[in-house]
């Protein structure tokens, strides 16, 4: 009995200190489906400082996101999941970007920007950046390995979540985990 309430207690203030860690604990509670296979690390880690650039060559890194919520995505034009799942980030996009979250994906390895164009247009994609990875240097840092591989990373840029493979990203399971990260409540 008095371990159960020092755990209830701890967690009491834990979330009067942290509510965002709190936020977490919950939105990891929440997993059903595709969504399971969404790891919340115990702690916050350190994300890639390696550049990546955009469609053009621009030099870009992740601290240029430091003040909200990024869905990274790492992709390559190549990868049949990656091709299934886009949609569903632009989905994302399209219904919680704006100034405290958005949708990051980048190209690693040999894609072709050719073909990264086509790969976003076949698809129907028009929302999300082209950004690159050519020599996959962020991708290595952050330990990528195989994909589609995404990354969530808190307003501090630390890496608090991640899953390997594709998911449906429109899920209402999905969707509620994210407003509960973002704290704008659920809808399910």
């Amino acid at each position: 009995m008095k371990k159960t309430l020092a755990v209830l207690l701890y967690t009491g203030l834990v979330t009067l200190a942290n509510p965002a860690l709190a936020d977490l604990a919950k939105a990891e509670a929440m997993r059903e489906g595709d969504m399971k296979k969404l790891t919340f690390h115990s702690a916050a880690q350190p994300a890639g400082t390696a550049e990546f650039t955009t469609f053009d060559g621009a030099p870009l890194s992740l601290e240029q996101y430091k003040g909200k919520w990024v869905l990274l995505n790492f992709w390559a034009t190549w990868c049949a999941p990656c091709r299934k799942e886009m949609p569903m980030l632009s989905e994302l996009q399209t219904e919680f970007g704006g100034d405290d979250f958005d949708v990051v994906t980048i190209a690693t390895g040999r894609n072709p920007p050719p073909a990264m164009q086509s790969f976003f247009r076949e698809i129907g994609v028009s929302n999300l950046p082209l950004y690159r990875d050519p020599k996959s240097g962020l991708a290595r840092e952050m330990g990528v390995l195989g994909l589609p591989i995404t990354v969530i990373l808190n307003p501090e840029g630390e890496e608090v979540a991640r899953m390997r493979g594709d998911a449906d990203w429109a899920s209402d399971n999905a969707k509620n985990i994210l407003r509960t990260i973002l704290g704008r409540g659920s809808n399910g």
